[in-house]
């Protein structure tokens, strides 16, 4: 039987995933998925003494690490690979038990690792509430005749976290006059004139805002008068 090539020199024991089929130096038994190489000749797991370990493929970093750390003994497979001409590691041998033990360790994390997000989400939530609750005042503060509901919709609208509108940027969420009047102006644009429209029919979006900037102006002088007249009064 020809000789096997000795896997490069690791720490701990190493397996081997043959390319070629192989048979047993001491048991004949083959073809053999795995092999130990014992001076320069292939044992199968059993004679090795490594038959009641199971594969645990690559993959999963955190399972891998705890079975290992569960198992009193483990190896490492590892399989030749022609084009890069190296030995790569395709899982580990471990004690059934400590796989087991390791994949209740990696649920117990999981779960809490859900809780968590269900409490980020709750809490990011929260927030998201308060700051639409804040950026709907602050339009009012603004635009006095803005109706209620629709200064809600509107710093609802804005404050979409992810969405990247006005109301996300770092303006928006020290509720610059700025950011506020920006939002309603872009809610007043496509809600209260024929905006949209012109975009559908072609017209360049430049002058499709030239040609509404009027009626827009129109709005939000309204909604500020409101107020203008309520200090007047």
């Amino acid at each position: 039987m020809a000789a096997l090539s000795t896997p490069p020199t690791h720490r701990g024991l190493l397996v081997v995933q043959p390319l070629r089929k192989r048979h047993c130096a001491g048991c004949r038994r083959g073809p053999l998925p795995l092999l130990v190489v014992e001076g320069g000749v292939p044992r199968c797991l059993d004679c090795a003494d490594l038959g009641h370990l199971v594969f645990l493929p690559r993959g999963d970093t955190a399972l891998t690490r705890r079975a290992r750390e569960e198992s009193a003994l483990s190896a490492v497979v590892v399989r030749f690979n022609r084009r890069r001409s190296r030995y790569e590691r395709q899982g580990v041998l471990v004690e059934e038990a400590g796989l087991a033990r390791a994949e209740v360790r990696c649920l117990a994390d999981a779960e809490a690792r859900r809780r968590r997000r269900v409490r980020d989400a709750e809490r990011r939530a929260a927030e998201d509430v308060r700051f639409t609750e804040a950026f709907a005042a602050e339009i009012r503060r603004l635009f006095p005749g803005c109706p209620d509901d629709r200064a809600r919709t509107i710093a609802a609208h804005a404050s979409v976290r992810g969405s990247g509108r006005v109301g996300r940027s770092a303006a928006g969420r020290a509720l610059s006059e700025e950011a506020v009047v920006s939002a309603a102006v872009a809610s007043v644009r496509h809600m209260d004139t024929p905006y949209d429209q012109l975009l559908m029919s072609g017209v360049p979006r430049h002058e499709a805002r030239r040609r509404i900037s009027v009626g827009v102006e129109g709005v939000l002088r309204e909604w500020r008068a409101v107020g203008v007249r309520a200090e007047a009064g």
